[in-house]
């Protein structure tokens, strides 16, 4: 336990230094903040609910790597990520792709913490129907995450188009939900035995 609570409170401190180092000269201030809003939401919430409902250790790393996905988002806007550019000279595509990634990991993280709280505070179980349900909720997720954006669109107007990083892709908005479903699939069919087996180290 003592061990957990040390990794957790490096990751905790690594967080906030990514988050600071992210807020030196955004490229866009509004982006920067639109980006990084789940990150001030959510950390708080793991912080009031840690004594009484800590996660497993999988769960807090990949919500760690999930935020440092949105840290590194924010700072340069999605469509300028480096590492996208990288990939797109590499493998000669024809946009900065790092935004898949982000909608990968919205699908991927939170069908973790999904599963997590629905085996510990539901009557389910590992199964098809939990598979099932976890699925759904993350898509439920990205659609909402691509309302946000649209609202966004309609009240920032030119403000927005850093935000929503389309990149001119008409098809943005279903190939980030389709990145979702993928990232959900793919978390549980790759962590289910590791995850359940620190569920049960939980007690």
């Amino acid at each position: 336990m003592v061990s957990r609570c040390n990794e957790n409170l490096v990751l905790l401190v690594l967080l906030s230094v990514a988050l600071l180092l992210s807020a030196i000269e955004p490229y866009d201030r509004l982006t920067w903040w639109l980006e990084t809003f789940p990150v001030f939401i959510g950390l708080p919430i793991l912080l009031l609910s840690y004594r009484r409902f800590p996660l497993t250790a999988i769960a807090y790393r990949l919500l760690f790597i999930h935020a440092l996905i949105l840290i590194v988002g924010a700072h340069y806007t999605y469509a300028r990520v480096p590492i996208g550019f990288w990939l797109q000279d590499w493998l000669e595509l024809s946009r900065n792709h790092y935004d898949r990634l982000g909608h990968l990991a919205q699908g991927f993280v939170p069908a973790i913490l999904a599963r997590e709280i629905l085996i510990r505070r539901s009557p389910l179980q590992a199964g098809k129907w939990l598979f099932f349900i976890v699925v759904c909720i993350c898509l439920a997720i990205s659609a909402f995450y691509e309302l946000i954006e649209w609202w966004v669109a309609i009240a920032a107007q030119q403000g927005a188009i850093e935000f929503l990083g389309t990149q001119g892709d008409v098809w943005d908005t279903q190939s980030d939900m389709f990145m979702a479903l993928i990232g959900a699939t793919a978390a549980q069919l790759l962590l289910a035995r590791r995850h359940s087996r620190q569920l049960s180290s939980l007690g």
